[in-house]
Order: C-alpha cells, then sequence, then structure tokens
C-alpha cells in the first residue's frame, strides 16, 4: 500500500523527534510491504523565518492534499515578539481549520513500566489510568473574535467563546462512539453553572445520549474534573469536552501517567486525512541536545497507521516494539529511574526499530 505523509518537521525538538518517527516508519514499510512517500511543510516558527508566515497557503494545500500529516512541534521564545496574528501557534490553528480536523483524541494510559514516574500515589496509580480525552479542535474560544482596544481611557480585551448545535453534536458524536468502543462510559465536562455555551452543550449532549442508550453518560463541571482527574482517575473511560477545558484537562492527563513525552494525539474530521503530532511543546531549552523523547511522537505515527491507513497490526507492531524497549530498562532523560538506562533521543528511536517485528 502506498501512502503520502506531509511531515512537519516544525520548531526547536520537532526535526528530531520526527526523524525517528519516520526511521520507525520506513522500517514498518520495509517488514509490510508499504511505500510511504514523504513531503516536508514549512510550519510555524521555521516558517515565519522563511516566509514571513507561519502557514503559508501552499504549504496548507500540500497537508490538506496528502493521505495525512505528522507534526512535531511548533513555536518558541524566538518567536514571541511577532504580531499575534502570525505567532507560531497561529500556523496550528489555521491547520486544523484547513484540514477541517475538529475533534483531538488524547489518551490518558500508563505504561506498566513508567507506573513510578506517576506523581500520584501508588495506591491511586494501582487502580489504573487509561482514559481518552475527545477534545473539540476547531471552535470555542480559540477560534471566536479576539480584540483589545480601549474604553474608559483603559485597554480592554475580549475573546469570544461561542458553539453552535451542530458543532456540539459532531464532537458529542465522536464521544459516544468511542465510548461504544471501550468500556461504554461518557463524561461530558462543561461549566454549565456559569456559561450559556455551557448549558448548550449540556442540553445537546443530553439529547444525544437517547441516541446511544448502551453508553452511559455523566455531567460534570471543569473544575470538578480537574480535581477528580488526580484524584480518582480510574473513574475515567472518555471525556468529551470543549476546545479550550480540553487543552488544559489533557495536558494535566498527560502528567499522571508519567511523562508529557509520551503521550500521542489524532484530530481527525470528516476524512481519513488526520493530523497526528505528540502532545508536548517544542522545548526549545533542549534543541539538538539529542536527548528530547521521541516516543510520544513514534505513537503518533503508530496512531496514523490505525486511524488513517487501517494498519492496525502495523500499529500494534510499534507499540508493541515500544514496550519491549520499556521493559528492558531503556529511558530518556523524562522518564529515567533508578536502574534503568538513560539513552537519547537517536539511541531510543534504534532500539525501537530492532524490537519491532510481524506476528
Amino acid at each position: 500500500m502506498t501512502k503520502n505523509i506531509a511531515v512537519i518537521r516544525g520548531d526547536g525538538i520537532g526535526p528530531e523527534i520526527v526523524e525517528q518517527a519516520l526511521k520507525v516508519l520506513n522500517k514498518v514499510a520495509e517488514i509490510y510491504g508499504h511505500t510511504f512517500n514523504y513531503t516536508d511543510v514549512d510550519m510555524g516558527g521555521c516558517a515565519i523565518d522563511k516566509w514571513g508566515n507561519p502557514l503559508p497557503e501552499e504549504m496548507l494545500k500540500k497537508c490538506v492534499e496528502s493521505d495525512s500529516v505528522l507534526l512535531g512541534a511548533v513555536g518558541g521564545e524566538k518567536w514571541n515578539s511577532v504580531p499575534g496574528d502570525m505567532r507560531p501557534e497561529k500556523g496550528l490553528l489555521r491547520l486544523r481549520a484547513g484540514m477541517g480536523v475538529y475533534s483531538n483524541n488524547r489518551p490518558a494510559k500508563i505504561w506498566k513500566q513508567l507506573a513510578d514516574a506517576s506523581p500520584l500515589k501508588k495506591e491511586i496509580v494501582d487502580k489504573g489510568i487509561d482514559f481518552i480525552i475527545v477534545r473539540e479542535l476547531i471552535g470555542g474560544i480559540y477560534f471566536g473574535e479576539h480584540k483589545t482596544d480601549e474604553e474608559n481611557g483603559e485597554k480592554k480585551a475580549v475573546d469570544v467563546l461561542a458553539y453552535t448545535e451542530s458543532e456540539i453534536e459532531r464532537i458529542g458524536r465522536i464521544g459516544f462512539e468511542t465510548a461504544r468502543k471501550r468500556n461504554k462510559r461518557l463524561c461530558s465536562v462543561e461549566k454549565s453553572n456559569v456559561l450559556d455555551s455551557s448549558r448548550l452543550w449540556k442540553a445537546v449532549m443530553h439529547r444525544l445520549a437517547e441516541e446511544y442508550p448502551d453508553v452511559e453518560l455523566s455531567d460534570m463541571l471543569v473544575d470538578n474534573c480537574a480535581m477528580q482527574i488526580v484524584k480518582n482517575p480510574a473513574q475515567f473511560d472518555v471525556i468529551v469536552t470543549e476546545n479550550m477545558f480540553g487543552d488544559i484537562l489533557s495536558d494535566e492527563a498527560s502528567m499522571i501517567t508519567g511523562s508529557i513525552g509520551m503521550i500521542p494525539s489524532s484530530s481527525l474530521g470528516a476524512s481519513s486525512c488526520g493530523l497526528y503530532e505528540p502532545i508536548h511543546g517544542s522545548a526549545p531549552d533542549i534543541a539538538g541536545m539529542d536527548i528530547a523523547n521521541p516516543i510520544g511522537t513514534i505513537l503518533s505515527a503508530a496512531m496514523m497507521l490505525r486511524y488513517s491507513f487501517d494498519m492496525p497490526e502495523e500499529a500494534d507492531a510499534i507499540e508493541n516494539a515500544v514496550s519491549a524497549v520499556l521493559d528492558d530498562g531503556f529511558r530518556t532523560a523524562d522518564i529515567m529511574s533508578d536502574g534503568c538506562k538513560k539513552v537519547g533521543c537517536c539511541e531510543m528511536g534504534k532500539l525501537i526499530i530492532s524490537k519491532l517485528e510481524r506476528k
């Protein structure tokens, strides 16, 4: 099978971690007889430096015309002084909107080998951490009107949080369908005691629940959810929520698993062309030092094989290889613990490749 992948190496550690993911994909292609064609795309700070634009139209076109997109990370302090509408992160928002990927799925799963790396108490971790946050991705306050003007002699900033019924319904269905494939429990997270947008969110979710009688729907306020994720994460199966809440909660959820460097994500819309990326940032302070953790990016590539390319066996092979390397005690700096062997970014990639095999 031949697939065309748009590759955004991005900024900071992005090029290093993406390079390891591509090497893993090349090995998968060799083992299973596939062909993966890669097209490099400039986005983020590197695109600002080269083109004066965080995502030029021709670069967006390459992404839209691909079978899927693999992204490293974008941004960094170097570009903090550029105008707000030209920041590296604006390129990412435009990419999501241009691709029409409205559902971001972020798993929070603790690998048994890294249980000791979790900041939570052992008795909490032992109950299990294995849930998914389904985050609405192209609506809400990130895509609403943003303006700063003067009122009564002082500056006033306004950011608009808006959702339509149809936007809530389409992400709600993703939440219900995801729960159906897991343990049939869906928690809808909002702030309906304060926000009109959340009251509409809650009403639409309960209307949808009538179509999914096999799924148990619960409601939770976002502040309570933030507490429950660290108090009793085992209670969650699938969480569905709006854009900003999902951004915050998924970062919190990643840290209870031991390291943000281990967490992949997928962003999907109406087509199979998805955007796959680790959830961590560009970490420019360690760029070029060969100490970044490439596993989140490698697992993102596995998600791409599973959800966009219908290659579950190949995805399993990558995940099994990661698990085998962790079993052998190899760790990058961010997940290092006593008795383990510290390796760099490139070495971790090589080790995972060495464990890849067809079963």
